[in-house]
């Protein structure tokens, strides 16, 4: 049984020969990246025949270069009329090598199964406008569309997980997501996404995973199986659009292979429409989201309505203080009652807030309690809700602004407003603003 997996995992990380059936391959490497200094990456960019260059094309990136006959698949599909014209960027992990050309660091795993959004922006600032300069030997110039629905992204064990958090950070950048035996465990955090799935409101993301009852890679990090598992009734939980296949395979390649041209045209069913977030079970953000409801910028001179009030928060009947410091003493936020003599007391580490990739929280935490009691914190994580009992029941996404330093969030009756010096956001939600000395209603100790 352990051969058989070994085997499994050298047929993963060699890349299969692609049956070229139309189209141009360009062979290119990136050289001293800024984002992880000091690697080499090589990746094959494949203009198929039907790209005349006259509009932007959509994009298919494979991680760990051409695996599953991806050229042929694709080819055929469009051919059929059953995908869109897609450009193929197939991408291998960085190196790091000495004056010599010896391997000093192998850079993969610190590159794919990071659980932030590094990666992602990698591919954004680095891969894809590399791509977009390529031009053929007939002439024609590589033009990318810049729409997130317009684009795919695969991979396989630790590329399948890179898959998945590219888009999970970047719904803009890509929403269709096929990962095989993702490494969804407890190497860098993986393990944790499927919390996040059933925590974060749900993005407009198109998912497909794949694995098999054999796959136990390494045990000392996990069962690979149950990892994927778990993150797939994450995922229905949340109300994504998900595919799964579960067979008795191993950690290969082969399962994926068979599969992938049928994944391929269920992940464009339905296109040129775009990807829409389904309805997620989670009670609290079922509750509190209202549809369609974004960030918007407000102006400027609102500020000292919602100017940064300190680093403490009262509870509405100021039975309660939150405090928390800059920086942050972890991931925690500490709270005091109230005593008799009026002053506060019995403090304890009692909020636990979430963070990616095992990283301290960045911003300076802003925090506000809304009419039932909900502590909502402002964090580089997104806004995390916080039960009265000191957990995070949900995360909505945070405003684009510039929360680093000084900063405050505010609960308003049916909105939530996050203000700094670099703007004022406000957002739509189902809430209620808190009454100073009502107490809300209890929640227990559940």
């Amino acid at each position: 049984m352990k051969m058989k997996r070994i085997q499994g995992f050298l047929l993963l990380m060699a890349a299969l020969v692609p049956l070229v059936c139309g189209g141009e391959i360009v062979k290119s490497e990136l050289r001293e990246s800024a984002i992880y200094p000091g690697t080499t990456h090589t990746y094959e960019v494949w203009v198929p025949d039907q790209y005349d260059g006259s509009r932007p094309a959509c994009l298919y990136v494979g991680l760990d270069g051409q695996l599953c006959n991806a050229v042929a698949v694709m080819d055929s599909l469009m051919t059929a009329g059953k995908m869109p014209v897609t450009i193929g960027v197939f991408l291998q992990p960085g190196l790091v090598k000495d004056a010599e050309g010896r391997v000093l660091r192998y850079n993969r795993s610190n590159e794919f199964d990071m659980t932030d959004g590094t990666f992602a922006r990698f591919l954004e600032t680095e891969v894809l406008p590399a791509v977009e300069g390529i031009v053929t030997t007939d002439g024609r110039r590589v033009h990318l569309s810049h729409d997130g629905n317009d684009h795919m992204i695969f991979g396989l064990s630790s590329g399948g997980i890179a898959a998945f958090t590219a888009a999970w950070f970047r719904p803009d950048l890509f929403r269709r997501v096929f990962s095989g035996v993702g490494t969804f465990v407890t190497m860098r955090g993986g393990n944790d996404l499927q919390m996040w799935v059933r925590k974060r409101e749900p993005q407009p993301l198109k998912i497909c995973l794949q694995d098999g009852t054999e796959d136990v890679w390494n045990p000392i990090f996990g069962h690979w199986y149950e990892g994927n598992r778990m993150l797939a009734t994450a995922l229905d939980f949340a109300g994504y659009q998900a595919k799964y296949d579960w067979s008795d395979c191993n950690h290969g390649v082969k399962r994926a292979s068979e599969i992938f041209a049928e994944v391929m045209e269920w992940m464009w069913q339905g296109y040129p429409d775009d990807i829409v977030t389904g309805t997620t079970q989670n009670g609290l953000l079922a509750e509190i989201l209202v549809p369609g409801s974004r960030w918007e910028q407000l102006e400027k001179d609102v500020w000292s309505q919602y100017a940064w009030s300190g680093w403490q928060t009262y509870y509405p009947d100021s039975t309660l203080r939150v405090e928390h410091y800059s920086p942050m003493n972890g991931n925690w936020l500490w709270q005091s009652t109230r005593l008799s003599d009026g002053t506060y007391g019995n403090a304890q580490r009692f909020y636990y807030l979430h963070s990616y990739d095992n990283q301290p929280l960045e911003r300076a935490v802003a925090t506000a309690f809304d009419a039932a009691g909900y502590l909502w914190v402002l964090t580089s994580a997104g806004i995390q809700i916080c039960d009265q009992n000191g957990r995070v029941r949900g995360v909505v996404d945070a405003p684009p602004c510039d929360c680093r330093v000084q900063c405050s969030i505010a609960i308003v009756d049916g909105a939530v407003v996050v203000a700094s010096a670099s703007g004022i956001w406000r957002r739509a939600f189902n809430v209620k603003a808190p009454v100073a000395g009502v107490t809300p209603k209890s929640q227990g100790q559940g």
